[in-house]
């Protein structure tokens, strides 16, 4: 299916306003050729007079017949300006709604897919779909779709007067005219793979452009700013030849086009002036041949203009669709999840990256208000068994309980808001820190905000701020230290009032002092909560119900922290080695 008709079909809802806006670009253009007939028509009166084509219709005065001409002309340029108001307003409106629903939907369904779905794609290039192919969307609506129709029209109305006057001499001037629209859909075809390896090329510029920008001050670290404008250097000399492959097709297309419509220009001037003198066609006639065909062919030669904005157009087209059309294979559909005591069980659940195993037949139980922590070596598979929680990511095997239920069958919106999630990678956005703590509410209780902020021991460096909780604290929390940014991610997750608190190291960026006075306020937070916490410093989790000791994605150790440093296992290696008595062979965590 084109490009163009699934665009159609996706914006079924203004279908309306774009058939009014073709109407309106179909009247215009008949408004537009009318004063080159008028003026044959001007200069028949001026050569005829009396004899002349308004004298048959009983205006006999060559006077009055200039007078009429001159009110219809009037009329036919308001009536051109009026249209053309018209179809600007509905091109124009067509184009923003269009671009608004198209962006705010591919939008939603990329927050939809799988967090494996970006692990795979370039953040750049999703943005540039997003951005710039949307972008290149409207620009064709703006200007673009009603060239197409006007062209077509001046194609059918000119040949229609053409062939009434003359058709003998229409056959010749026209003939260019098929061979220029057969080019023009030659070119577009011809030209298509390479418009879609340009927008593959500005892609990897964003993903680069992108990517540096937020490591900006790793970059100064090393005086990489040589290295990595080399990489810029790169991938935008890789965009220019893309580009330039483009460009070559595209400027060759114009002057071939230029040249056929000139024959068509020249037939028209030499035998229609040569019919003219041997009186078969008038000199009123004459003149409006010579005018329609000027109006006719020359804007042939935006064509190529318009084919290449097309091509351009539909390609990205092709890309935001493409990307709508990616499945979503996690379901947010189910079962309403109501009051729940927090009580979780993972039966003999098993998950792999591709075909790299990542869980092995995992199986635990977690009543309700216990807080359990899970240690071990990177890449164990702690972080993954708490995606799996908040279903980031499907379990090929088993099943994950809350309350009893199966969270598969849970709405997925239900079952991530009975949780608070506080991750290793802390966002935050570019607002004040009230907004960040109170993050997806509408408006924030303040009351609340500090009380999660207390809880997470950032009210006292908040205070400290100039704004104090209005502060705001640029993208990403840059304006803020690594320990304050998982602070406040910390105080959100709490604010949240969740039955399951998951801490995915959420004081790995917190000094010694700080980390013993929020682990005290969680003790607190904890209580009532069903909590699990993964954590590479074992003094945050010692005083958990269950500590759960992993090895390449399995549960090795499970126990208290007494009863597992009496196991002399694997756990109480790790504790003397993080506590300055060193063992051989044992990996730090």
């Amino acid at each position: 299916m084109s490009s163009l008709r699934r665009l159609f079909q996706y914006a079924g809802v203004y279908r309306r306003d774009a058939y009014l806006a073709s109407l309106f670009s179909i009247i215009n253009k008949f408004f537009d050729i009318l004063p080159e007939v008028l003026i044959g028509v001007a200069v028949d009166v001026v050569v005829n007079r009396e004899a002349s084509f308004l004298a048959k219709l009983g205006v006999s005065d060559s006077f009055h017949q200039l007078l009429y001409l001159g009110v219809i002309t009037a009329l036919v340029w308001g009536g051109e300006s009026l249209f053309e108001y018209l179809y600007q307003i509905r091109w124009r409106n067509l184009a923003q709604n269009l671009q608004h629903d198209l962006r705010l939907d591919a939008y939603r369904h990329v927050q939809k897919l799988p967090l494996s779905y970006f692990e795979n794609k370039s953040t750049g290039k999703l943005m540039a779909i997003l951005n710039d192919d949307i972008n290149q969307m409207e620009r064709f609506l703006n200007g673009g779709a009603n060239s197409i129709i006007q062209v077509l029209c001046s194609t059918v109305m000119v040949s229609a007067v053409f062939f009434y006057i003359a058709p003998q001499l229409a056959l010749i001037a026209l003939a260019p005219v098929p061979l220029i629209l057969l080019g023009t859909f030659w070119f577009q075809h011809r030209i298509a793979p390479r418009y879609a390896t340009v927008r593959e090329a500005a892609g990897v510029i964003s993903g680069r452009l992108n990517n540096n920008l937020l490591g900006v001050a790793t970059i100064k670290a090393f005086t990489a700013e040589d290295f990595e404008a080399r990489h810029i250097a790169d991938a935008s000399h890789h965009y220019r030849q893309s580009n330039r492959s483009a460009i070559q097709l595209s400027a060759a297309i114009i002057p071939i086009i230029r040249m056929a419509i000139l024959s068509g220009f020249v037939v028209t001037l030499v035998y229609g002036g040569y019919l003219a003198l041997n009186g078969k066609i008038g000199v009123g006639s004459y003149s409006v041949l010579v005018f329609l065909t000027q109006r006719l062919l020359w804007p042939l030669t935006g064509l190529a203009d318009i084919a290449d904005l097309y091509q351009r157009s539909m390609t990205a087209i092709e890309r935001v669709l493409d990307l709508l059309d990616t499945p979503i294979h996690i379901h947010y559909e189910g079962q309403p999840l109501g009051q729940i005591k927090g009580a979780l069980s993972f039966e003999h659940v098993s998950f792999s990256y591709g075909e790299q195993p990542i869980l092995k037949d995992i199986s635990l139980h977690i009543a309700a208000g216990q807080t359990v922590a899970f240690v071990g070596a990177t890449g164990s598979g702690k972080s993954t068994l708490l995606k799996l929680l908040l279903r980031f990511y499907e379990s090929q095997q088993g099943s994950i309980k809350i309350d009893g239920i199966e969270s598969k069958a849970i709405a997925l919106l239900d079952l991530r808001r009975a949780i608070g999630y506080v991750g290793q990678d802390v966002f935050l956005s570019d607002a004040s820190i009230a907004q960040n703590i109170a993050y997806g509410q509408q408006a924030a209780d303040i009351t609340a905000v500090m009380a999660a902020a207390r809880a997470a021991e950032a009210h006292e460096f908040i205070e400290r701020l100039p704004q104090g909780y209005d502060t705001q604290i640029g993208e990403r929390g840059q304006k803020l230290s690594g320990g304050q940014r998982q602070r406040l991610a910390l105080a959100r997750a709490i604010y949240k009032n969740p039955k399951i608190l998951v801490l995915d190291e959420a004081t790995s960026a917190v000094d010694n002092e700080t980390e013993a006075a929020i682990q005290k306020s969680l003790d607190q937070i904890a209580k009532g909560r069903t909590t699990l916490v993964v954590a590479h410093r074992l003094s945050t989790v010692r005083n958990a119900h269950c500590i759960y000791v992993m090895e390449q994605g399995e549960i090795v150790e499970a126990g208290t922290h007494e009863g597992l440093l009496a196991q002399e296992g694997n756990y109480a290696a790790l504790w003397r080695l993080q506590t300055g008595l060193r063992e051989n062979n044992v990996e730090l965590v």
